[in-house]
């Protein structure tokens, strides 16, 4: 519910000033999304946030009518973050701090004598659990980290439980991360090591705030990990043969473009996106793919904004083509 997010009044103020006359042809449309989505506004701040919605809609239909003229390789659609605006999104979901992890740690270099399928997806192996929805909080680095922790427990044990992104908000604040302010997917493993375990979702759910104390149960311990490894940053291919010899790996991407945040379907590619990364993601896998007319390589990336957004929460970033978004620059993931 939109009501119980945190607005700076001066944003509010700004977009209440900024309010124009709704479109009547949009009623029955922006009736339905708020229905769909349970929105639900105080007093004297539905229209500005229709503007809003009504400016981003506008946006997805003439990026989608570009589309269609073969301008772009992927499709946007409204979702259930249409009524906030770009700053806003960035805010309040965006949370991945980027800086490189300034303890030794190994680093997963390409090998040449390292062969690997042509294909990865290691949802069809059982190693990835539902997507997830982190909220109006920036704890996106969370469910990156929980996500490489679910799979390299699946991979030992050959049970897959989703582990708790609350856990890590509460516990590693003594790491350097700050919950829903943001944090580091490197930190996260590191607390995992030093704790000695970390909770599942049952026994520690998941709240999106930052209000609560650390409350770690020891006999509930779900996953452990002994270290992390780096993936040798920037490198398509050390990321591509990590992916295919351990599992998922944690990674960060520029999320912040009005085109990311609206992403539908299609190989996603854009001159908006830049090499500084700020959203943390899990890597499943990758493919290739025969659409308009060529063959063209992707990243299988999971993300935690809900089975609204994207192809049923993934999005396919295009690979091998000058590390888009920056997905190779701060990939990590746990050891056993």
């Amino acid at each position: 519910m939109l009501g119980a997010m945190a607005v700076p009044l001066g944003l509010l103020l700004a977009l209440l000033g900024c309010a124009t006359a709704p479109d009547p042809a949009l009623e029955e449309t922006w009736e339905g999304w708020k229905s769909l989505h349970t929105k639900e506004y105080p007093v004297g701040v539905e229209a500005a946030r229709r503007g809003v919605w009504e400016k981003n809609l506008q946006r997805i239909q003439q990026h989608n009518q570009e589309e269609r003229q073969g301008l772009h390789p992927f499709r946007l659609a409204m979702n259930h973050y249409g009524d906030l605006t770009d700053e806003e999104f960035n805010q309040l979901l965006n949370g991945f701090t980027p800086a490189w992890w300034e303890k030794p740690a190994p680093i997963f270099q390409a090998s040449e004598a390292l062969k690997t399928p042509a294909e990865v997806d290691w949802r069809a192996k059982g190693f990835v659990t539902p997507v997830k929805n982190q909220g109006h909080c920036g704890s996106c680095w969370a469910f990156s980290a929980t996500g490489a922790l679910e799979g390299l427990v699946s991979k030992q044990t050959g049970k897959l439980v989703v582990l708790s992104e609350q856990n890590l908000m509460d516990c590693s604040r003594k790491l350097g991360n700050s919950g829903c302010q943001g944090g580091f997917m490197t930190r996260a493993f590191q607390y995992v090591h030093d704790n000695g375990g970390l909770n599942s979702e049952h026994v520690y759910p998941y709240t999106g705030r930052d209000t609560s104390s650390c409350r770690y149960d020891p006999q509930d311990r779900a996953a452990n990990c002994s270290g992390l490894r780096l993936v040798a940053p920037g490198s398509e291919a050390a990321l591509e043969q990590a992916l295919a010899a351990v599992g998922p790996v944690s990674v960060a991407v520029d999320a912040s473009s009005f085109h990311f945040h609206f992403y539908k379907s299609g190989i996603f590619s854009s001159v908006f996106c830049s090499q500084r990364v700020n959203h943390g993601m899990l890597a499943v896998g990758y493919g290739t793919s025969q659409e308009q007319g060529g063959n063209a390589s992707f990243w299988i990336l999971k993300n935690s904004w809900s089975e609204l957004w994207g192809e049923l929460g993934y999005i396919r970033l295009l690979k091998d083509a000058g590390n888009q978004c920056g997905v190779a620059n701060q990939a990590s993931f746990p050891v056993l």
